[in-house]
């Protein structure tokens, strides 16, 4: 899929986030919220999406982690 179709699309680039990038998962539209890190899977408060495992998955209905969305950066 292009880079027009998905625009805000994650995709598994790091290069287009920061630490404090705020990420959607596009099936139910949680958020990860690095300063709330993420209880289910033992993620520490402060934990960037970038440094998530590659095997980290969306708590709510395990939507892979590289088809989370950028909603905006948190500053």
């Amino acid at each position: 899929m292009s880079e027009a179709f998905f625009a805000g699309s994650y995709g598994g680039n790091d290069d287009k986030l920061r630490d404090d990038s705020l990420l959607e998962c596009k099936i139910c539209w949680y958020v990860y919220n690095p300063a709330d890190g993420d209880d289910y899977w033992q993620i520490p408060p402060g934990t960037p999406f970038s440094k998530l495992p590659s095997n980290w998955s969306c708590p709510n209905c395990d939507g892979n982690k590289s088809d989370f969305m950028v909603v905006r950066d948190a500053s």
